[in-house]
């Protein structure tokens, strides 16, 4: 590679990252999706090279207009991130919702569910319309032979029977 395309490369490369903190710093961004950034601390990878490091930002975050590319939000020559695969528009969907928040909510829609459902089969259910029928002599044992005679039957390998 030519010093005066890696100089191209990397001019590129610090316009789009100062392009994207200048619309990162105007659009408000949830705190919770800054956690997802790379850390200062890091080694830079080495299998990378003189590749400029571009902060972790997913093009979704990004406004929809101003792009020679605006169903990707990229210009013609940015340079593209390492893991544009999980950064681009095809990525993982980028919740409006925090974590926490969705997980209160669904479980206040389950719970709202299940209490529904007690309330369909206790409060709401209808009295019976019959009287149980009733039977003498403790509901017929005596009159089907007794407790012995209605036992279950135990099972033997005698086969079929």
């Amino acid at each position: 590679m030519s010093s005066s395309t890696s100089m191209r490369l990397a001019k590129g490369a610090i316009s789009a990252v100062v392009r994207r903190n200048a619309l990162n710093s105007s659009a408000k961004s949830p705190r919770w999706s800054r956690t997802a950034s790379t850390s200062v601390t890091q080694e830079k990878d080495p299998q990378l090279g003189d590749y400029p490091e571009l902060p972790w930002l997913s093009n979704q975050t990004l406004p929809p207009r101003g792009w020679w590319d605006p169903q990707m939000r990229r210009n013609f020559g940015d340079p593209v991130h390492e893991n544009e695969e999980v950064l681009s528009m095809w990525g993982p969907d980028i919740s409006a919702v925090p974590p926490q928040t969705a997980l209160f909510q669904f479980t206040l829609a389950a719970s709202a569910f299940v209490g529904f459902a007690f309330l369909c089969k206790y409060a709401l259910l209808p009295e019976r319309p019959t009287v149980p029928r009733e039977y003498p002599f403790s509901g017929l044992v005596r009159e089907l032979g007794g407790l012995e005679e209605n036992k279950a039957r135990e099972e033997t390998d005698d086969g079929d029977e």
